[in-house]
C-alpha cells in the first residue's frame, strides 16, 4: 500500500507529478448491482482526463488496469497505476454516473458491523497456507505479491505482528498484480509448495522475498526451483503442479476472492474481515488485533 492509494490526484499535484499515456489492460470484472444502472467512463476518457490534469510533464506513466461498477450502485470504479523513478503506486478514482465528477480513495464499509460481509467471504474462501489455531477468535488473512517490494518489507512485520498474536489464525493468500512480469508464475509456486507441505511454505515464501531482486521474468523457473529445494519442497513436483491449469485457477480465485473485498493493492491485511495496510505500525496492527478478537 502507497502514499497515493487514499489521496491520488492530490499528492501527484504536491509531488509534482505528470503522466504520459501507455496502452491500458483491462482486467474482467463483475456486472453491475441488478436494477441498478452504472454508467462506466471510457478508456478514452480516463486517459483523456488524466492527460488534462498532467499533461504539463511527461515523466510518469500510467496504465488504466480496469473499469468496472464499484460496490456502491451507481459509482464507476477506475483503477490505475502509476509508475515513476520510486515504483508503481496503484490509485482508484470513483466517477458519478453522470461522468462529471471523481473523487478518489476507498469505499469504507459501513453499519454496525461493517466489516462481517468481508469476514464472511473471507472466511468461506481463503485458501492458501495457513498456520495458527484453526479455530481462532480472530482469523488475519494476508494478501500478497511475491514481486512486491512493499510485500517483502511488510514481511517481517507481520511476523512480529503474529509472534504477539498466538492466538490468531493466519492465511496467506496470492494477489500477483498485473504489471509484475514474474509474481503468477511465483503464486504459483507458492500454492503448489503449500498444499505439499505447511512447513516448507513459509520457507519458501521467506527465501523468495530474500531473493526478488535477484529473480527475473527469465530466470523464474531456474530461481524459484532453487529455493523450492532450499525450502525441502521437491522442486520437479512444485514445477509440475505450477504448470497445471487447476493451479492457475486457484492463483485467479485467490485474487477473485481480494478484489471482492476490496483488494486492489498489496500488501493487505484483513484483520476480522477490516482492512488494513500491512505496512502499518505493527503497534497498531496488534491494538485492531486484539480489539477485534473481543468482538462477539
Amino acid at each position: 500500500m502507497t502514499s497515493m492509494h487514499r489521496t491520488f490526484l492530490a499528492a501527484l499535484l504536491l509531488s509534482g507529478i505528470a503522466i504520459a499515456q501507455t496502452k491500458p489492460t483491462l482486467q474482467p470484472r463483475p456486472a453491475a448491482t441488478p436494477g441498478v444502472a452504472t454508467v462506466l467512463p471510457t478508456e478514452d476518457t480516463v486517459n483523456s482526463f488524466l492527460f488534462q490534469m498532467f499533461g504539463y510533464d511527461a515523466t510518469v506513466t500510467w496504465k488504466v488496469m480496469d473499469i468496472h461498477p464499484s460496490e456502491v450502485p451507481g459509482l464507476a470504479e477506475v483503477v490505475i497505476v502509476i509508475t515513476n523513478e520510486k515504483g508503481s503506486n496503484p490509485s482508484k478514482l470513483l466517477v458519478s454516473a453522470d461522468g462529471k465528477h471523481a473523487i478518489t480513495g476507498d469505499i469504507l464499509p459501513f453499519g454496525a458491523k461493517p466489516y462481517s460481509e468481508a469476514r464472511s467471504k473471507l472466511e468461506a474462501g481463503v485458501n492458501g497456507p495457513a498456520k495458527g489455531p484453526a479455530k481462532a477468535d480472530v482469523t488475519i488473512v494476508e494478501f500478497s505479491d511475491m514481486q512486491c517490494p512493499h510485500c517483502q518489507k511488510a514481511a517481517p512485520e507481520v511476523e512480529q505482528l503474529l509472534a504477539q498474536e498466538p492466538g490468531a489464525h493466519f492465511v496467506f493468500q496470492n494477489f500477483p498484480l498485473p504489471m509484475h512480469n514474474w509474481a503468477e508464475k511465483a503464486a504459483e509456486y507458492v500454492d503448489c509448495v503449500g498444499r505439499a507441505s505447511n512447513d516448507s511454505v513459509w520457507k519458501f515464501i521467506q527465501k523468495t522475498f530474500d531473493e526478488q531482486s535477484n529473480i527475473t521474468e527469465a530466470n523464474v523457473d531456474e530461481k524459484l526451483k532453487a529455493i523450492a529445494t532450499a525450502s525441502g519442497a521437491n522442486a520437479d513436483e512444485v514445477a509440475a503442479c505450477a504448470a497445471k491449469p487447476d493451479t492457475k485457477a486457484r492463483v485467479e480465485a485467490s485474487v477473485a476472492l481480494g478484489k471482492s473485498v476490496g483488494v486492489n493493492a498489496t500488501p493487505m491485511l484483513y484483520i476480522n474481515g477490516r482492512g488494513l495496510p500491512a505496512t502499518a505500525p505493527v503497534d497498531l496492527l496488534k491494538k485492531i488485533t486484539d480489539f477485534q478478537a473481543s468482538q462477539k
